[in-house]
């Protein structure tokens, strides 16, 4: 239990980032189809129209990885008070993140890429809070 209080807040955000990105990874593989639709109208105006279902894999890819390192680094904080997989797992959440972001910028989808700022902030406050 002591590790677990003293790692409160790291694990609090890793469970964020975990709920965040395992649902949005699910919900891709489950309906692909559905996705990949939408985001090839979204970015059919730009360079990166043509490549959609490799950027859509790709950040499928990073979503789950990230999830999977939250869940472990949850494990470690609480069993063993570690927090190398944690902070993995926060910095792939920032890097996908900042993927996703870049995107949205390049589709001039502005409201898209102030929320995904929101979850930003939390991913590298996060960071900073389990990596001082």
């Amino acid at each position: 239990m002591d590790n677990f209080m003293t790692h409160i807040v790291s694990i609090t955000i890793l469970a964020f980032l975990l709920i965040t990105f395992l649902q949005s990874g699910v919900d891709k593989t489950i309906d692909w189809k559905g996705n990949l639709s939408w985001l090839k109208g979204h970015f059919e105006a730009t360079f990166m129209g043509a490549i959609v279902p490799l950027l859509l894999a790709v950040i499928l890819i990073m979503e789950m990885i990230t999830a999977v390192l939250c869940v472990i680094g949850i494990y470690q904080l609480i069993v063993f008070a570690q927090v190398s997989v944690a902070i993995w797992g926060m910095f792939l959440a920032c890097l996908t993140l900042l993927m996703l972001l870049f995107g949205q910028r390049v589709a001039k989808d502005y409201q898209g890429a102030l929320t995904i700022t929101c979850y930003f902030i939390v991913a590298i406050f996060g960071l900073y809070i389990t990596g001082s």
